[in-house]
């Protein structure tokens, strides 16, 4: 049994880890605390260093980074596309090539995310089964 005083998303991750079911984040909404599956996510975006995850329905603050993001999930789902982004390679509905050699990424939502020049070269060598 744990116990604690007041849930906190650190407190929150490590009874995810101790229940075995790190593969959720914990996040903030207008309405409280919330727990979203990594699978469920189409991207995380960084503004004004904060970063926020994005389902189909819902966005919630979460903490951390998108580098500590990368670096604790370890999934080759997620895919840094620009600075401020990481999206779900597995959420991806349509790709169209754009120019200045960018690539627009058509998520399961309808939203467009585009994958900056920095990192397409890196997109299309995972596209074809590289890394």
């Amino acid at each position: 049994m744990i116990r604690y005083k007041e849930i906190t998303p650190e407190i929150q991750r490590i009874i995810g880890i101790l229940e075995k079911s790190d593969h959720k984040l914990w996040g903030k909404t207008e309405k409280g605390t919330v727990s979203i599956s990594i699978h469920d996510l189409l991207y995380l975006e960084s503004v004004d260093d904060k970063l926020f995850a994005y389902t189909g329905n819902l966005v919630a603050r979460i903490d951390g980074t998108l580098n500590a993001f990368m670096t604790d999930v370890a999934d080759d789902s997620f895919f840094r596309c620009s600075k401020s982004m990481v999206i779900n390679v597995g959420r991806v509905k349509a790709l169209k090539s754009l120019s200045s050699n960018r690539i627009d990424a058509t998520m399961e939502s309808g939203e467009h995310i585009i994958i900056s020049r920095r990192y397409a070269s890196d997109f299309r060598r995972l596209l074809k089964g590289g890394r």
